[in-house]
């Protein structure tokens, strides 16, 4: 029975028959054909060089025994203090060598990017969607292999639906997870363009954006005797912490006494999906 990865790399690589610690040299190392990071940023690699020529390389590399190919391992985790070493021109590096298979190669490169933060939106829901396609896993076998919420992974997910201009500008940065969710609720692909050009323009927020879909899609805004009074910045920030929790749209209105928490949704997966976390079938 495969193991969970929530726990981290630490939990993947003890000690004992199945790992091994050496030192290698550096070329006799080959790439992880399923390395889920698609770049690495240069100015980040050559201060990482940097350290490494003072200190040396602190923490092992991950690799297991080749099967084919010139190199006589593979990377499995740590691409980045790899290609530091070479970099900085060390011949050989601190290695565990590790029994893997396919799916470990991928599932232990993939935690590794999410433990560090390395990976943009759309390179976690690629790799996500690769560990579904090819190794028949469901969303919530995945969350529980990364130490995600099934929540957390089908709005992962659905950031693979974006049109390749707003895959760009998540990929770049111009937008964040947040808004392009809110840019999913558009009913077509030439609306959500069209929002998106917006966004760059105007520099909407996520609130803001949330709020144009609303009006792109046709909603009736409220009348005048109707308007919703502007939200408190305590009440943004709690309607932050909300879709934070819940990965999807979140409006707290306030009334005379009390008032309204909105949850949106966008599919009957991602309804089922709130549910679960709600309902605390998500841990």
């Amino acid at each position: 029975m495969k193991r969970g990865l929530g726990r981290g790399l630490a939990a993947l690589i003890p000690g004992g028959e199945e790992a091994g610690l050496a030192e290698v040299p550096i070329g006799s190392i080959g790439p992880n054909p399923r390395q889920p990071r698609a770049a690495l940023n240069p100015a980040d690699l050559a201060e990482l060089a940097d350290s490494i020529r003072e200190h040396g390389v602190l923490q092992p590399l991950i690799v297991t025994r080749a099967e084919t190919g010139p190199a006589e391992y593979t990377l499995i985790a740590g691409e980045r203090r790899w290609r530091a070493a070479e970099l900085a021109g060390l011949a050989t590096v601190p290695v565990i060598i590790k029994e893997a298979t396919s799916s470990d190669m991928l599932e232990l490169a993939l935690v590794e990017n999410l433990q560090r933060a390395d990976l943009n939106p759309l390179e976690a829901a690629a790799a996500f969607r690769h560990l579904i396609d090819e190794f028949g896993l469901t969303q919530e076998q995945v969350a529980a292999r990364v130490g995600k919420s099934r929540t957390a992974v089908a709005n992962a997910l659905r950031l693979l639906a974006l049109p390749e201009p707003a895959r760009a500008a998540l990929a770049a940065g111009q937008i964040s997870e947040g808004h392009a969710r809110a840019l999913l609720g558009l009913r077509s692909e030439e609306a959500l363009l069209a929002g998106l050009a917006q966004v760059l323009a105007k520099g909407l927020t996520v609130r803001q954006t949330e709020e144009l879909v609303s009006r792109l899609n046709g909603e009736r805004p409220a009348s005048r005797s109707q308007a919703v009074p502007q939200a408190t910045p305590h009440d943004q920030a709690a309607e932050e912490r909300f879709r934070q929790a819940l990965g999807t749209k979140v409006s707290l209105v306030r009334g005379r006494k009390g008032g309204r928490l909105i949850i949106h949704f966008y599919s009957d997966d991602e309804l089922e999906a709130l549910y679960r976390r709600l309902a605390g079938e998500d841990l």
